[in-house]
């Protein structure tokens, strides 16, 4: 039976983080925009910045305090941290040296067993973040139809054709770049329809929170084909979680480009791009290098991570442990009267607060988030969650006990609707 936190323990001490944090922002730049992966450090809020050490779904942050980890390095984790299949296979790599100037022959192994398990694969290609597979993704797709624009949804990463901030851009840089809304098959027609055959492609997320109305990704799909444009999915978050070969097993539906990574190798930094073989030959014709994409321990820990997931019913526990939450969570917010509308599939679940207030709809994130640390349950505010497969049924018991304890500070607090 795991540890279960008391109501009236202390919050957590975060003396260590403090100090380290000081001394990053003074030559750490990466902390210049934000503190940590989950917040701010002030007051009631505060928020562990620098771990000390992850195994299985927990991780110690640098004043010792052990968290259930549902951020999981954004989904990048699916077997649980410090897999030992995974480790060892990595271990093993670097004892062999990981830039050998020759090519791998895991990287063929690798390569065979993504085409086997990826529907509609024909070849991949080895990449190494997900950034790297949706930027060389939309490359290709120029390449191969010889059209500029591109038609996109969701996060795809830091590149220039898609960077959430414009600071630091050139001019014209989003010029053939255009998004389109979630959800609207109309819209997204009417676009095309007004690109006049330059579409080169549509790249999309298969969801963020809310998964597709019945229908719409294969809709997508087939308007990208009426256009004679490339129908891209980013997997980077949801490949590997929702079934083995990922959103396009689960909804049913077939990309022409799959972008993977995260998932893929437990956390370990690979990316691959896989699809049709035509588009990927046309690799031969652009610019698409780099001494790290076939560094064989990423590649290992691909392949231990697959493997482990096929041998096991890795995706049944992903989907089991989530139900199990989102049933506390609801049981929880209904018992406390608070208005939570919990979403998501199981794999990745994530809550909304209902207050039609900004100041109490902010006042209840801080509560809730503040005090399930306090707790130890590490949840992103802003961001979804996910379980892996190292979660027991007890962890999941400590975080809906958790959450409840911070419905109930909230209505507090904040109060009910």
């Amino acid at each position: 039976m795991q540890q279960k936190y008391s109501a009236d323990q202390a919050l957590y001490q975060l003396d260590e983080s403090g100090r380290l944090l000081d001394r990053a922002r003074r030559v750490d730049a990466s902390f210049l925009r934000q503190p940590g992966v989950i917040g701010s450090r002030s007051g009631e809020g505060a928020v562990p910045v620098f771990a000390d050490r992850a195994e299985g779904p927990y991780v110690w942050d640098a004043d010792g305090n052990r968290y259930v980890d549902f951020v999981l390095g954004f989904g990048a984790v699916v077997l649980g941290h410090a897999h030992p299949a995974v480790t060892d296979a990595v271990c093993a790599q670097l004892t062999r040296g990981v830039s050998p100037t020759l090519h791998s022959p895991l990287q063929v192994d690798l390569a065979e067993l993504l085409v086997s398990v990826i529907p509609g694969a024909e070849m991949a290609l080895l990449l190494k973040t997900g950034s790297d597979a949706t930027d060389l993704a939309v490359r290709l797709a120029r390449a191969h139809t010889g059209r500029p624009r591109v038609l996109r949804w969701g996060y795809h990463g830091w590149h220039d054709w898609c960077a959430p901030r414009n600071a630091g851009l050139a001019p014209g840089a989003h010029d053939h770049v255009e998004s389109f809304r979630y959800d609207d098959l109309a819209g997204l027609a009417r676009l095309m329809s007004g690109c006049q055959g330059e579409v080169a492609c549509v790249i999309m997320m298969p969801l963020e929170t809310e998964p597709p109305a019945p229908g719409y990704l294969e809709g997508v799909r087939a308007l990208a084909h009426q256009h004679g444009a490339i129908f891209v999915l980013d997997e980077v978050r949801s490949g590997f979680r929702l079934a083995l070969g990922g959103a396009q097993e689960y909804f049913g539906v077939r990309a022409d480009l799959v972008a993977l990574s995260k998932a893929m190798a437990n956390g370990h930094p690979i990316s691959a791009l896989v699809g049709r073989r035509d588009i990927l030959r046309t690799t031969a014709l652009i610019s698409a290098s780099s001494l790290s994409f076939r560094s064989s321990d990423g590649i290992a820990a691909a392949l231990a991570t697959i493997r482990s997931i096929m041998a096991r019913n890795v995706v049944g526990i992903l989907w089991e442990r989530g139900r199990q939450l989102i049933a506390g969570l609801r049981s929880g917010a209904g018992r406390q009267e608070i208005p939570v509308n919990v979403v998501g599939l199981p794999p990745m679940p994530f809550q909304h607060f209902g207050y039609r207030s900004v100041l109490r709809q902010r006042s209840a994130e801080e509560v809730f988030y503040a005090e399930t640390r306090r707790r130890g349950v590490l949840f992103h505010p802003a961001h979804p969650w996910f379980t892996c497969a190292a979660m027991s049924a007890d962890d999941i018991a400590l975080a809906v006990d958790a959450a409840e304890a911070g419905y109930a500070a909230i209505r507090r607090a904040v109060g009910t609707a």
